[in-house]
C-alpha cells in the first residue's frame, strides 16, 4: 500500500486557508484519491471541545497545552490511521502555528515548545507545509466581525505582525521541498494552481 501524504495549510488570520483547503480537497477527490480534511484545534470530539475552551483567554502554557491536547488526539484518532491506509490528509494548521503564535506571537521559548510538540505528536510531522502569506492588516480586515475565532485570532495588530515574522523564520529554516510560501492576496484560482502543483496534482484548466 502506498504511504499517505500529510499536507498542512498555515497562515495568519484571514489568509484563506479554509478556502484553499476546501478547493484542494475537491481536486484530490477528483484525482481519485482518498482525502481526509481536518482542522486544528478540532477534528475530533475532544478537539472540538478544546476549541471551545480556546475561546477563553488562558494563561500562556495553559493555551499551549490545550492546543497540544487537541493535536495529540487528532493524530491518534484521525491522522495516523488515515496515513497508514494511504490517504492524503489536509490539515488546517498544525505545529507551525504553535511556533508562530505561541513562540513568536506570545514570546514563549521556541525550544521548549518544540520539545512539548514532539511529545504530543510522537514525531508525526507534515510532508509538506503550504503557507499563505498576508499582511496582518489585510487579513484582520477580512475577518472583521467574525465571532468563531479562538482567542489568539483576536489579539492586536502587533501580535499578528510578530506571528507573521515567525512564519517567515520557519519558512527560511525549513528543508527544501517541505515549505511553500504563497502570496495570499493573489486570486484564489492562482493560489490553488500553485498549491496543487506543489503536492503533485495534475494541472487543470480554470473553470
Amino acid at each position: 500500500m502506498l504511504a499517505g501524504m500529510f499536507v498542512v495549510l498555515e497562515g495568519g488570520e484571514g489568509a484563506g486557508k479554509s478556502t484553499l483547503a476546501a478547493a484542494l480537497h475537491e481536486r484530490l477527490r477528483a484525482d481519485g484519491r482518498e482525502v481526509v480534511l481536518v482542522r486544528e484545534p478540532g477534528g475530533t470530539l475532544a478537539g472540538e471541545q478544546v476549541r471551545l475552551l480556546l475561546h477563553e483567554r488562558l494563561a500562556p502554557w495553559a493555551e499551549v497545552f490545550a492546543f497540544l491536547t487537541a493535536r495529540a488526539q487528532l493524530i491518534a484518532e484521525v491522522i495516523r490511521p488515515a496515513l497508514a491506509r494511504g490517504a492524503t490528509v489536509l490539515c488546517d494548521r498544525f505545529e507551525a502555528s504553535t511556533f508562530a503564535y505561541q513562540g513568536y506571537g506570545r514570546g514563549m521559548p521556541v525550544e521548549a515548545l518544540q520539545t512539548a510538540n514532539r511529545l504530543a505528536t510522537g514525531g508525526t510531522s507534515p510532508d509538506v507545509t503550504i503557507y499563505l502569506d498576508i499582511d496582518p492588516e489585510i487579513g484582520l480586515a477580512r475577518k472583521q466581525g467574525e465571532t468563531e475565532a479562538v482567542a489568539t485570532g483576536l489579539e492586536n495588530l502587533e501580535f499578528h505582525r510578530r506571528v507573521r515574522r515567525g512564519y517567515h523564520v520557519l519558512g527560511q529554516g525549513s528543508l527544501p521541498g517541505k515549505w511553500l510560501t504563497l502570496d495570499a492576496t493573489r486570486p484564489p484560482a492562482d493560489i490553488l494552481a500553485d498549491a496543487a502543483a506543489w503536492i503533485g496534482l495534475p494541472w487543470q484548466p480554470p473553470g
